[in-house]
């Protein structure tokens, strides 16, 4: 039967050990997936103010997200530079061994085509086809070559004299055009054309790649809420969803820059990577100060609810009338308090004060005696004068024993308890009959409330002279005192 027991222990720890191994494995694949979508967001954030670098660096990039962020090369800049390309493919056919001969520049269709390209710059000066793609600085670039290189400081003028036939046939049709490819036409080509939506925003088919993983991160969402709820009885489905709000930024199509909250807290539940040294440091000096305002604030209010108490007369009326004060038990605990320190008086003080006491009662003795003329006489005999100082000595010694022994036998025994325990009662009562009185009850109160001043005051006296972030040296050198001892216990263990 024994064995049957540890068997079947056995078997289900094994049960909880592969399902714990299980869902940490899963733990680790949505916090991947979470890194790979949390990556393309970044990239698509990131797409638009450096497409200029992918492409000149990766153009096959450009190619194929460029239809994601639905851009299009600008009609204007495009037709352009069809037009200098077409414009060299008639230099070539008319005379490809030496396409640079005057002779050449003046035939009907290179002249249409110079004269096509003098309008279409100055249309592009005019209408700026930079502002869609909010490229204002290299429109500037484009005027500030083209000024450089023909020495004007108009850029209609300069675009003009370039594209006429008496510049191409002073600088060479070869060079004027190598210099355009290497300037120029990088320029316009980085520009492009965004379509808008009705709300005046770009359009953005980002949507199209999120979808998968909003499908994956929304479903993982439902299956790990309803699964906790299943297995805590006391949290609602509604409630693990409440707890696990930072998921639902995982599945949120706007500000997805935020989802960098719960890819962080996957990437340390799944202990890829452990944040809590990182958020120590990162939260260090905050927290420090930020305990030390939090602490200084809860004294304060605790110290200020009290004096309002005592000054509203709400603790002599909770401990003057019964029956108006709330217990958590049914223990009275002023009169187990008293039953405490009297076990103490009796069994520890008393003993250990002995010296004390009996000094104390022989000064009292003598100082008795000394009332009486007969003992006065008795000190002037020889001899006889030394009898009262012996006996006062030993009465003392006597009283001093007996006091401690008569009070532990007192209550001790169940009788001597009960006569205590009515002294007790009745002190209680004379005591709250005495406290009643409204001058007594406000001199107690205003010392009671100046007590408490003076406990606030000396507090933030003292914590003026602390350092918080030593303080938070201190938590830090424990915890870390804790998670060695941790650790030395899981090794012996495996040991």
């Amino acid at each position: 039967m024994q064995i049957g027991n540890n068997q079947e222990l056995q078997a289900k720890a094994l049960e909880v050990a592969e399902n714990k191994s299980f869902w940490l494995w899963w733990k680790r694949l949505a916090a991947v997936v979470a890194i790979i979508n949390f990556g393309l967001v970044l990239f698509n954030l990131s797409y638009v103010p450096l497409r200029d670098i992918y492409l000149r660096e990766i153009p096959i990039v450009v190619h194929y997200y460029d239809p994601i962020k639905n851009i299009e090369p600008h009609p204007d800049t495009e037709q352009y530079l069809d037009t200098v390309d077409a414009l060299t493919t008639q230099l070539a056919t008319n005379e490809p061994s030496e396409p640079s001969e005057p002779s050449e520049l003046r035939s009907p269709q290179i002249i249409n085509l110079l004269s096509d390209l003098r309008q279409q710059s100055q249309s592009l000066l005019d209408r700026n086809p930079f502002i869609v793609a909010n490229k204002f600085g290299t429109f500037a670039r484009l005027r500030r070559i083209m000024q450089a290189q023909m020495g004007t400081n108009s850029a209609a003028e300069a675009f003009k004299q370039f594209w006429s036939p008496t510049y191409l046939e002073e600088a060479g049709i070869s060079q004027a055009l190598a210099f355009f490819d290497a300037k120029v036409r990088p320029l316009l080509a980085i520009n492009y054309y965004r379509s808008i939506d009705i709300n005046g925003d770009f359009i953005d088919n980002f949507w199209r790649i999120d979808i998968f993983f909003v499908v994956f991160f929304g479903a993982e969402f439902l299956l790990r809420t309803f699964i906790r709820s299943l297995r805590k009885p006391t949290v609602s489905w509604w409630d693990a969803i409440l707890r696990r709000w930072y998921d639902l930024i995982m599945i949120t199509p706007i500000w997805r820059w935020l989802r960098i909250i719960p890819v962080v807290a996957k990437l340390h539940q799944s202990r890829l990577i452990n944040l809590e040294r990182i958020m120590a440091q990162v939260t260090y000096e905050p927290a420090a100060y930020l305990a030390d305002r939090v602490s200084q604030f809860l004294l304060v209010r605790l110290v200020d609810q009290v004096q309002d108490s005592v000054n509203q007369g709400e603790v002599a009326r909770m401990l003057l009338q019964d029956g108006s004060y709330i217990q958590v038990s049914n223990i009275d605990k002023i009169e187990a308090i008293s039953d405490r320190l009297l076990q103490l008086t009796i069994y520890k003080v008393v003993p250990q004060i002995q010296p004390e006491l009996k000094s104390f009662l022989r000064h009292s003795l003598e100082e008795s005696f000394k009332q009486f003329e007969f003992y006065e006489g008795l000190k002037n005999l020889p001899l006889i004068g030394m009898l009262p100082q012996g006996a006062t000595d030993q009465l003392a010694d006597y009283l001093s024993q007996s006091i401690g022994d008569v009070m532990a036998l007192s209550y001790a025994d169940e009788e001597g308890r009960e006569l205590l325990d009515r002294l007790t009662e009745q002190v209680k009562q004379v005591l709250r009959t005495e406290l009643q009185d409204v001058a007594t009850q406000k001199e107690l109160q205003n010392l009671l409330s100046d007590l408490l001043e003076e406990l606030k005051i000396n507090y933030f006296k003292q914590s003026s002279k602390i350092d918080p972030e030593a303080i938070m040296t201190e938590v830090d050198r424990m915890n870390q005192a804790m998670e060695e001892g941790e650790t030395e216990d899981l090794g012996a263990g495996d040991r």
